[in-house]
């Protein structure tokens, strides 16, 4: 087990982990652990279903086969609105919450209906086929981090090396980032536009980790072309991955992190989300001081038992 998987097992709720420590203990995770294969080439026309970042992050797995895609809105007029759809596969990291009702519903038309997720036994996989349960590895982490159950299915899709990653991270991206991130109020981050799908996560994350206590904005380099900077503010960050700035944000307020040569999602996810967990260290912890009033909200409202701590 490495340094920051030992972390991850033994923290409790009054020592929350920041996202950067949950992204190399995820690396160390998929450096040792086999990463099932994901193929659903016999489907012609499936229906590929996750809420949030579950959501983006089938639409990676699937970037190369034709699908359809829906989340736990828009599933069920999807299937009464398209014909031919002849399979159906639910990413969700936990097999709960949204996952039990779509599951149940794809059954209902006769679908045969795959699970991909991170938990055995999940409580969606009671109504599927033995066979069609794909269960990636995860460690522990905070509620809504999700960070090694998602990177675990794109990195098996993507067949990068995570010990790689890890080195790239530590070589040529943590120590460049000189800057004191708890001086900003704001962050502009830019993108490739290649990894759209990467831009509602990074997006998702803000949201998660800061609220509405720190602003959060999320373009690809030809996005953000588009009006997006009319409004200048000193107190705003702009930072680049693997993307040239020469024109958004003051000229002192501008971060460019480098990306490895070939770079696929699941790197570019990795580094991303590594920055994020430095921003997060540098501010009050909003998150940590919140997620246990919330996941008891989030209980009721979904009728189970969701705990601060994912297991």
């Amino acid at each position: 087990m490495g340094i920051h998987q030992d972390t991850l097992a033994q923290f409790t709720i009054d020592s929350l982990p920041d996202l950067d420590v949950v992204v190399l203990g995820a690396l160390e995770l998929f450096a040792e652990a086999e990463l099932p294969k994901l193929n659903f080439s016999h489907m012609k026309k499936p229906l590929v279903l996750g809420s949030g970042n579950a959501y983006l992050t089938a639409q990676i797995v699937f970037s190369e086969q034709s699908a359809l895609f829906a989340d736990e809105s828009s599933y069920y007029s999807v299937l009464e609105k398209e014909a031919g759809i002849d399979g159906a596969v639910v990413f969700s990291a936990s097999g709960s919450k949204h996952a039990i009702e779509m599951v149940a519903d794809l059954q209902a038309k006769g679908l045969e209906v795959h699970l991909v997720t991170n938990t055995l036994n999940a409580p969606a996989s009671e109504a599927v086929s033995v066979d069609c349960v794909h269960v990636f590895p995860k460690n522990r982490e905070p509620y809504t981090y999700n960070t090694s159950t998602y990177l675990s299915p794109i990195l098996g899709k993507t067949g990068e090396n995570a010990e790689e990653i890890t080195a790239f991270i530590l070589e040529e991206v943590s120590p460049k980032l000189l800057r004191n991130f708890g001086d900003y109020s704001a962050y502009a981050i830019l993108i490739p536009s290649h990894f759209e799908h990467a831009r509602s996560m990074l997006r998702t994350k803000f949201d998660e980790l800061f609220g509405p206590q720190i602003t959060g904005r999320v373009f690809t380099d030809e996005e953000v072309k588009h009006a997006k900077t009319v409004v200048p503010s000193g107190d705003e960050l702009f930072i680049s991955f693997g993307v040239e700035n020469e024109y958004y944000g003051l000229p002192k307020n501008r971060l460019q992190v480098s990306l490895p040569k070939n770079v696929d999602y699941g790197a570019f996810i990795a580094i991303s989300y590594f920055v994020v967990g430095k921003i997060q260290a540098a501010h009050p912890p909003y998150f940590k001081q919140s997620i246990e009033q919330y996941v008891q909200t989030a209980s009721k409202i979904f009728g189970q038992d969701l705990k601060a701590i994912v297991e």
